[in-house]
């Protein structure tokens, strides 16, 4: 069996039996078929092909919101996944970008939409809809993987009469899945704390799974992500777009690195050794210029090399105008920005970034540093008013046009991948991880990670003495900004919460001030704690 991995119409598909009603997660998501049309669990798997596209609808969920994309709620046939959540809004690479950046100096959103705005302060609470989409968002796709691995037994591949090579194919994809799996548990174990956990074993149907620590959280994942190393596939052997072995011990990396806030027990000698197999690993660093890796064609320029776990857009294949990637371009664009220079059919006026990460850099011109790239023109540094978009200097790192200078496929959805992972991002763990103590790390190496990095952003080199904490947050900053892990450095720094970093507007003053230490964690939702009253609130909300 062969299927283009990319072009699977998985937009177009719903795949859940009357049998599965998702609630089991959660207990709060409406999401079962809505009419006979719907595909149906059992009748659906006859189809050898059809356990490639369900695969497809997991990593599918990443980007878009619903049937047919965004998903309206409106039109039959093209439901969103989560009921009473528009499918633009309940986007997960949308929610992640909402969660880890609009709270933190990287980020500032213009919108007054809802909840929105207290995100940009960190004032919410826990009647914030963006949280409970987050939260909605990953149990849905944990529901979704547990289903699968339901339907992939081996019990019920030999009911099914599943050939043997395809039966091997499946136990690929059975991996695949649960790594989606503990990738949702590790953004709501680092979000929101302490959650449930349920798996393929559990029961289907409605009851109330009972929620673990934090500790046992990151247990599980850990041990899920150990085991799913002899049974992935191996390192470039996969299509682009899907995991492999090395996707794993990236995301076991990242929560070693933050093992101290999420069990209070350290593992940087963990996160350092993972890393260097990571770096010594058929990824590569890309020798390419830093603005190619967030082109429309960085799946082909040369960036690839170094993009471990990418979020696939494609403009013609996926239909998501308020999600993803469209929603990351075109909300950063407005004043007077041209949206056709970068790739995009008109500019939302919503994103920007505060002056405090501007300073960063050292220049606004992208002089210093390539990596500085920010649209200056008509716009303030200083954000008086956070509902005006020309309060706070635009960003332009992501565009929607090939590197070349040639256009993308079409202009209202861009064809830019997301890296949610890549090979730089296992440099600085490294490094970081030896700063702080790692035996099995090297300060040299660290160094030459670091200024390779460096190198290709035109910044002058580095030594060991400047490798400090505080150093490594900011070029944390200045490499991996607006790539969703901004929220989750600062607390680890300590530097979310407090008074020890202070950003405009952090507090919800102009000049920012100190915020409560309970804000490192997100409050579970209020309508998931109605739906499941067996939960206990975090501390503080």
């Amino acid at each position: 069996m062969k299927i283009s991995f990319k072009y699977i119409p998985y937009f177009l598909l719903f795949i859940l039996g009357l049998n599965m009603t998702l609630t089991s997660c959660t207990g709060d998501l409406d999401v079962t078929p809505k009419d006979d049309d719907e595909f149906l669990s059992e009748t659906f798997f006859q189809d050898p092909t059809s356990y490639k596209k369900v695969l497809a609808k997991l990593y599918a969920g990443l980007y878009v919101g619903g049937n047919d994309g965004d998903g309206d709620a409106a039109v039959p046939g093209k439901n969103p996944d989560i009921a009473g959540l528009g499918g633009d809004f309940s986007s997960y690479l949308r929610l992640l970008f909402v969660t880890q950046e609009l709270p933190t100096d990287e980020a500032i959103i213009a919108w007054s939409d809802g909840t929105l705005p207290t995100l940009n302060t960190q004032m919410w609470s826990p009647a914030n809809e963006f949280l409970y989409g987050t939260y909605s968002r990953a149990s849905y796709e944990i529901s979704l993987a547990n289903e699968f691995l339901r339907q992939t037994t081996d019990e019920k591949l030999a009911e099914r009469g599943v050939t043997a090579d395809l039966k091997t194919e499946i136990a690929t994809f059975r991996a695949e899945a649960r790594f989606l799996r503990a990738f949702s548990y590790v953004n709501l174990m680092d979000l929101f704390g302490n959650v449930p956990i349920t798996t393929e074993a559990d029961p289907v149907g409605f009851f109330y799974p009972v929620q673990k620590t934090r500790a046992e959280v990151f247990a599980y994942v850990e041990s899920e992500l150990k085991d799913l190393d002899a049974s992935l596939a191996a390192a470039k052997s996969n299509e682009y777009g899907r995991i492999d072995k090395v996707a794993a011990k990236f995301l076991l990396a990242q929560i070693y690195l933050n093992s101290k806030v999420y069990t209070g027990t350290d593992r940087n000698n963990e996160a350092a050794t993972l890393c260097s197999e990571i770096i010594s690993s058929p990824y590569k660093f890309a020798n390419v210029p830093y603005n190619y890796l967030f082109s429309a064609n960085n799946d082909r320029n040369g960036a690839q090399s170094e993009f471990i776990f990418p979020v696939i857009s494609d403009g013609n294949a996926i239909r998501a105008t308020g999600g993803g990637m469209s929603f990351i371009i075109h909300a950063a664009i407005g004043g007077s920005m041209d949206p056709a220079s970068r790739g995009m059919d008109g500019g939302w006026y919503g994103t920007r970034t505060r002056k405090e990460f501007v300073a960063l850099f050292p220049d606004a011109a992208a002089t210093g540093d390539k990596r500085g790239t920010f649209y200056t023109d008509g716009q303030n540094l200083d954000i008086n008013n956070v509902g005006t978009f020309t309060d706070g200097y635009a960003v332009t790192k992501y565009i929607n046009v090939n590197s070349d200078g040639t256009k993308a496929q079409r202009t209202d959805i861009p064809d830019t991948d997301f890296p949610m992972f890549r090979i730089s991002d296992a440099y600085l763990m490294y490094a970081e991880a030896t700063v702080r103590g790692a035996s099995t790390g090297n300060i040299g190496t660290a160094v030459g990670y670091v200024n390779q990095i460096r190198t290709r952003a035109g910044a002058t080199n580095v030594t060991a003495g400047d490798l400090t904490l505080d150093f490594l947050l900011a070029e944390r900053g200045r490499e991996l900004f607006w790539e969703c892990h901004r929220r989750t450095d600062l607390i680890r720094f300590g530097k979310f919460t407090g008074g020890s970093k202070i950003w405009q507007w952090k507090g919800g003053t102009i000049n920012g001030t100190a915020t409560e230490s309970f804000r490192d964690l997100m409050p579970i939702p209020a309508k998931t704690i109605q739906a499941n009253p067996t939960l206990k609130q975090n501390p503080g909300y």
